[in-house]
């Protein structure tokens, strides 16, 4: 019970009241039939096994394909709370696009001292061929994923930051389809800011990033790895969302300084293209050469102003975990406005005072690998055995330049159904952000990861974690 009193719980006060943001849903869920809920409950399970949104689990030995569950609850966030979000969201993104350009250029954060330089030199993410080159319109970051947990009433943190190819869209979209065809008339009851509108935003932002030899209206294409990738069933549904045409890399060549898709009537310009492929297998020529999903050549087009590629590459650098610790830092130096939304307090074990304070309360913190992402090579100190706080106490001691930790969290909870009634699970949000010199444009809600299991902050899908439709009330 003692956890139960140190979360927040975003649906209820801690008297059993509702928050004023539940109050029209819980208002409609106390009207219905329990075992109608329970009937729409396996309905929605059924819906997204038939659309077939799947993901593969890597690291497992048959990455198999497994579905995301899909809570029915909705995870409700004011308009006012939203708002608050929304600008410390922008400011974020903002500061990101100026490092990223500022690494790639003159590099005054390292000069100022702000920054250490040796955490981009040793970092396999950071480019040195887009030293000196300025994307199209000065745009690295053109689709970013924040992950943000809660704490409190105004308590909002940044967990982290997901520039190179933040995934997860498609569940955004669909779980908001899937509400409104089982629950309908909620929608009428609860005015909710729409997401479906997202590909059509994201469309009009990647065209506003045209490279400089576009001519007329861009043409855009999503590039994938193929059938094999984890997120596939993503690109293939954005690009269809967007009009757009999903490639592969055998799809693509260079002709005439210019990349060009293979159609039924030869070879036709594209002018942007929104790249799910990782930075090292873009281009054979430029870096891994036994690539086959890439285009030989892309990166010289991309440079001479041919293309433009989204994300731009050696945008991943500043996904690092280290580089996070210094985002603080980051947005003053380059907004010269304090952060309006924290980091989460982050040590890091390549210094010597952090490293023996994170060792000397190990299973109290949350170690993470610097490059590390979906929830691996992580440990949780609380929940971890003696014999994996010993292997992970090893780690630390011969390789600290790998690690942060962090405090464990109380993260706040959502309700989520279960077949006793609602009962509360921690959960974060992964808002999506489009950059455009047009502006920045949010759109009003995201992703809501929820951990299912009860007690557990483990929330990635790869850890048996589900998603939730994510609803910002109007005003």
């Amino acid at each position: 019970m003692g956890q139960a009193q140190t979360n927040f719980d975003e649906m209820k006060y801690a008297s059993g009241e509702i928050r004023s943001a539940y109050t029209d849903y819980c208002d409609w869920y106390e009207d219905q039939d329990p075992r109608w809920l329970k009937r729409k409950n396996s309905e929605a399970d059924e819906s997204f096994r038939r659309t077939g949104i799947t993901f593969n689990v890597y690291g497992e030995d048959e990455a198999e394909e497994r579905l995301i569950p899909f809570d029915m609850v909705p995870r409700i966030i004011s308009a006012g709370e939203w708002r608050r979000l929304s600008r410390g969201i922008e400011q974020r993104v903002r500061a990101l696009n100026a490092f990223l350009y500022d690494l790639y250029h003159r590099q005054e954060i390292i000069r100022a001292g702000r920054v250490p330089e040796r955490l981009f030199r040793q970092n396999t993410a950071w480019l040195p061929n887009m030293v000196g080159f300025t994307p199209p319109g000065g745009i690295y970051t053109h689709i970013s994923g924040i992950d943000l947990v809660r704490t409190g009433p105004n308590d909002f943190f940044v967990l982290e930051d997901n520039a190179r190819t933040p995934s997860g869209v498609s569940y955004m979209l669909e779980n908001r389809e899937t509400m409104m065809a089982m629950f309908p008339d909620l929608f009428s009851r609860v005015a909710v800011e729409t997401v479906s509108n997202y590909p059509r935003r994201l469309a009009r932002s990647l065209a506003a990033c045209a490279p400089p030899k576009c001519e007329g209206t861009p043409t855009i294409a999503v590039l994938t790895p193929g059938i094999f990738n984890s997120a596939y069933f993503e690109h293939a549904f954005l690009a269809d969302q967007m009009g757009a045409e999903l490639v592969e890399g055998s799809d693509l060549r260079v002709v005439n300084g210019r990349v060009q898709m293979r159609t039924t009537s030869g070879y036709t310009p594209v002018d942007v293209i929104y790249r799910r492929v990782d930075d090292e297998f873009l281009d054979p020529l430029s870096f891994h050469p036994d690539s086959v999903l890439g285009v030989p050549g892309i990166m010289d087009v991309y440079r001479s102003g041919g293309v433009t590629i989204a994300n731009a590459p050696g945008t991943g650098v500043s996904d690092d975990k280290a580089i996070y610790s210094f985002m603080p830092e980051i947005v003053e130096f380059y907004t010269g406005e304090k952060p309006l939304l924290p980091n989460v307090e982050t040590w890091r074990c390549a210094d010597a005072d952090s490293l023996a304070y994170v060792l000397d309360n190990l299973e109290e913190l949350v170690v993470k690998e610097v490059h590390g992402s979906g929830g691996y090579g992580m440990l949780i100190g609380p929940a971890a055995s003696k014999k994996e706080l010993r292997r992970f106490r090893e780690k630390l001691e011969s390789n600290p330049e790998n690690y942060i930790a962090q405090p464990t969290l109380s993260l706040s909870t959502c309700p989520i159904f279960t077949s006793k009634g609602l009962a509360p699970r921690h959960v974060d949000l992964r808002p999506f952000v489009l950059a455009s010199p047009k502006g920045i444009d949010i759109t009003p809600g995201g992703l809501t990861r929820v951990a299912l299991k009860k007690g557990s902050l483990v929330v990635n899908s790869s850890q048996g974690g589900g998603t939730k439709d994510t609803w910002v009330l109007k005003d």
